[in-house]
């Protein structure tokens, strides 16, 4: 007998075996591998959000400016004759603008405005403030024949220039704004007639005329995306839910459920193009509902919405345990009962996130709506209540932002990319609502 420590015998072909602590050459290469996969994957996601940063840097560097305007702030008398006057001409926003313009040049002669001017010079700084004037008149009588202080929209190329995007460097003379306009608008900022101020009317306003992107607001089309929306959540939600329950839970195994199936799934992944032009058929021709209603839009947006939502619902409900069902069912409970008392609870926060997901969607969409008539222009106001906010002709976000977009002023521009911080906002406040109801309706098993 010895302590020494045995010495394991040689292998026979001379190669001694390789210890756990020792890094092969196959090890070493699929540890590489991982190293480089995980890299690939950082990558992936720095590239994505440096995107992400960039496209959001865009949009608000784009869009803030849309929340400003370029005002001119005046106060103006208008006398009962010259009411009664302007009321009796044929042309009367234009008698209105000639009082207007007339009271103006008074006002800068008085304040001793140094640059040249005349009428035709306050009408392309102005454009054409007549409409305004006359309604506030017509709707405030008891305001003739006192001072009113009047902040009236600058015109487009007057904003651009306080904005940066008209410049004096290479400017040219047009119709619209000559470059003894900027002398004379330097001195009324210079006076403080003319001055930015935050854009109320952008928010609160309708779509405004092909040549006034200074009066355009998107706050009609908000309210029609959001009766639009009612109308999704309403119809959506209730039957998208019930036939998920129904095909999930209860619907026997055959071949008319497997074909109802695949053709939700199919549906899915339709154009929405294809929609607008059911909806159009439909609704409109063959049902003569009104033309560009958020109702109509509404309908047209449940039957786009509708697989979204039955595809993430049966998800939500094939993820429940099926020991629930049997504990339920074990202890007397119908098989109604065991869904709506126990499956469908637990089931109700990835419900929501479907739900949220497809109004998300649908919100979004801009096709259908144009099929069906809710271009921006219909736009010009709210509704008188409720029930007309789902019957009046309005328009939604989407397609108020594509008619800005394809207008030719570069002001509508940049209205349009304002619009789009407004979707953005709709958007995220919705989210919000869904990560509070599914915290409020999650429950751990």
């Amino acid at each position: 007998m010895t302590d020494a420590t045995s010495i394991p015998a040689a292998p026979e072909d001379g190669r001694r075996k390789s210890s756990l602590r020792t890094l092969d050459a196959r090890t070493r290469r699929r540890n590489a591998a991982e190293k480089r996969f995980r890299f690939y994957g950082l990558a992936a996601i720095l590239v994505g959000l440096f995107f992400l940063v960039v496209l959001g840097v865009t949009i608000v560097r784009s869009g803030l400016p849309a929340f400003t305007q370029t005002v001119v702030s005046i106060d103006f008398t208008l006398s009962e004759e010259d009411y009664a006057k302007a009321e009796g001409q044929l042309f009367k926003t234009k008698a209105y603008e000639q009082i207007f313009n007339a009271a103006l040049v008074t006002s800068l002669e008085e304040r001793g405005v140094e640059a040249e001017f005349d009428a035709k010079a306050i009408n392309r700084i102005m454009g054409k403030p007549g409409a305004t004037i006359r309604e506030h008149f017509r709707a405030n009588e008891g305001d003739l024949g006192t001072p009113v202080q009047f902040e009236l929209s600058a015109a487009s190329r007057v904003d651009g220039y306080f904005k940066g995007r008209v410049t004096r460097d290479g400017f040219v003379d047009s119709r619209f704004l000559q470059a003894s306009d900027l002398d004379l608008v330097d001195a009324l900022a210079e006076a403080g007639i003319i001055r930015q101020a935050f854009n109320w009317n952008f928010i609160t306003g309708a779509d405004s005329g092909v040549d006034n992107p200074g009066g355009a607001g998107i706050g009609a089309s908000v309210v029609g995306s959001f009766f639009m929306m009612l109308v999704v959540l309403f119809l959506s939600l209730p039957i998208g839910v019930a036939a998920s329950i129904y095909l999930e839970e209860f619907a026997p195994q055959n071949r008319f459920t497997d074909l109802i199936e695949v053709n939700i799934s199919n549906l899915a992944a339709v154009p929405s193009i294809v929609f607008g032009i059911l909806g159009l058929a439909v609704f409109i021709q063959f049902m003569h509902l009104p033309q560009s209603a958020p109702l109509v839009g509404g309908l047209v947006l449940t039957l786009m919405t509708l697989p979204t939502i039955i595809i993430s619902t049966r998800a939500s409900l094939k993820a429940v345990p099926p020991s629930i069902r049997d504990a339920a069912l074990g202890l007397g409970a119908s098989k109604m009962q065991s869904v709506l008392h126990h499956v469908l609870p637990l089931a109700m926060p990835g419900i929501l996130t479907g739900t949220i997901i497809g109004l998300a969607q649908a919100l979004g969409e801009t096709a259908p709506l144009l099929l069906i008539g809710m271009v921006g222009f219909v736009a010009r106001g709210y509704p008188d209540g409720f029930i007309a906010g789902f019957t009046e002709p309005n328009s939604a976000m989407p397609a108020q932002i594509y008619t800005w977009a394809a207008r030719a002023d570069v002001g509508f521009y940049e209205k349009a990319w304002g619009g789009i911080i407004v979707l953005l906002l709709f958007l995220l406040t919705m989210n919000i609502i869904a990560i509070i109801l599914r915290r409020r309706f999650e429950r751990r098993w």
